[in-house]
């Protein structure tokens, strides 16, 4: 009995110890962890759901404000200056020249004597003809005396009356040659520059100086077919000329009525008057306006985006407490030019004032609320 109790105190001992070793406080540790982590969550979800403060985030987009008025579209093409009075003079008989009468920078009229070609020889020639041509009118006199007294005949008389024909023109011949020896002004103006001197040869192949009048000049340019029926003659045109800084409004005078096959352009002009700083060949910047739409609704370019349809729309802003709300608009695009866009709203209504989306509107749709910044 007594070694029996013994055992049970040992086996009491044995499973006290047990009970009390390190695994079997873990497992308790462990199991509270567990239990506090799903009161924590639980804790987490009432403070949510009792939480009033929260932000919400609206789209951020730039705008700015539809605006009526004058639309002008302007195609900008290459032009250059250039004057009908600007010609190399060249003498029209060959020979030494004997004088040049003009300088450089001179102003001179029409007809004024520019140079002359010697004619010596010429001179000689006429001399020569004329002593022979009225031997021939002597001999033309005698002859129809003899026929008139029936001592001559018919063959004679006429030879002699050819003999002064042929001879009176070989002289007028000469007489004119002599009379282009005199190289004088076309037209007047000024003596841009002397190509030849005193003692070369004047040849239809040798210019012997440079006459220029600016007084009446033009600006032309080639525009593409394209324009054809919207640039006529009357059409404004600005003129903007790099060398001199200066810009000239002017109107088109007139239109060509040929298509150039190699670039399909054709030519255009506007008279210039009075302005004596401009220079042949100079180089100048045509602004020709093509399209005048009185009265156009116009947004900025940029705001006009277009569907997969590439149907043209744009976003117009309305209050919407402290945010504005886009609503979309179909438009039809008309035309655009340096940032401005007009257009004909085909549903929807547009106002000048009224706030339009510039920026990001690509990112937002029909009746979202947005956040702006007008310019």
């Amino acid at each position: 009995m007594r070694k029996y109790f013994k055992s049970l105190v040992v086996l009491g001992i044995i499973s006290t110890v047990v009970a009390c070793s390190p695994e079997s406080k873990l497992d308790k540790l462990k199991e509270k962890r567990a239990s506090l982590k799903v009161e924590l969550a639980d804790l987490d979800q009432k403070i949510k759901s009792m939480d009033t403060a929260k932000v919400v985030m609206f789209p951020y987009v730039e705008s700015m404000t539809a605006e009526t008025g004058t639309f002008k579209h302007k195609i900008n093409v290459q032009g250059d200056i250039e004057t009908d009075n600007e010609a190399l003079i060249f003498a029209e008989a060959s020979g030494l020249i004997k004088s040049i009468l003009v300088k450089e920078g001179q102003k001179v009229s029409k007809g004024q004597v520019l140079a002359r070609i010697d004619t010596e020889i010429l001179a000689s020639n006429i001399k020569e003809l004329q002593t022979q041509l009225e031997f021939a009118e002597y001999n033309l006199e005698k002859q129809n005396q003899l026929f008139d007294r029936g001592v001559g005949t018919e063959f004679e008389l006429k030879s002699a009356k050819n003999q002064v024909a042929a001879l009176r023109s070989q002289l007028n011949t000469v007489q004119t040659q002599s009379s282009k020896s005199t190289v004088r002004a076309p037209y007047s103006g000024v003596v841009d520059e002397i190509v030849t001197f005193v003692g070369e040869m004047a040849s239809a192949q040798s210019p012997i100086l440079r006459l220029v009048n600016n007084d009446e000049m033009r600006v032309t340019g080639n525009i593409s077919e394209h324009y054809l029926k919207t640039v006529k003659e009357g059409t404004e045109v600005e003129i903007f000329v790099p060398t001199l800084r200066d810009t000239f409004n002017l109107k088109i005078s007139s239109v060509g009525k040929y298509i150039n096959p190699t670039n399909r352009t054709f030519r255009v002009n506007a008279d210039i008057e009075g302005e004596t700083e401009l220079l042949p060949n100079m180089l100048a910047e045509m602004l020709i306006t093509d399209l005048v739409i009185d009265s156009a609704l116009m947004v900025p370019a940029v705001s006009v985006l277009k569907t997969q349809k590439n149907e043209s729309y744009i976003f117009v802003l309305k209050k919407d407490g402290e945010n504005y709300k886009a609503h979309q608009v179909m438009v039809n695009l008309i035309s655009q030019y340096h940032g401005k866009a007009a257009i004909e709203v085909l549903n929807g209504e547009v106002n000048a004032g009224d706030l339009i989306v510039s920026a990001g509107g690509r990112g937002i749709s029909d009746g979202d609320v947005v956040r702006i910044e007008s310019k």
